[in-house]
């Protein structure tokens, strides 16, 4: 009896374990992503069209311009950061400009 208890016990840790491995929040912002028409892999490749690197920030958000909701990357290539905002509706940038001194 010991031996299938423990055994049930491992079979439901197993079945378990992948969701503990799942992160809570893919990006920032994941909670509007309902209302968003581009997917936030598709923002990302219009993203590093606009401005080739490695994406270090990426969230969804409101803000003015465009439809309102946007998806904001802060890509770095060499030593700076540039910020890139895609329309999340549209997908059209809306902002390609180096990172200021007070970043969000």
């Amino acid at each position: 009896m010991k031996m299938k208890s423990q055994s049930l016990g491992l079979i439901a840790m197993v079945a378990i374990l992948p969701a503990l491995a799942a992160p809570a929040l893919a990006f920032t912002g994941q909670k509007l992503a309902g209302e968003a028409k581009i997917s936030i892999d598709e923002a990302r490749a219009i993203a590093l069209k606009a401005h080739p690197g490695k994406i270090t920030d990426e969230e969804l958000e409101r803000e003015g311009g465009g439809t309102g909701l946007r998806y904001s990357f802060d890509i770095k290539a060499g030593g700076a950061t540039q910020e890139v905002g895609v329309d999340a509706r549209t997908g059209k940038v809306l902002e390609n400009a180096p990172e200021g001194p007070h970043p969000d």
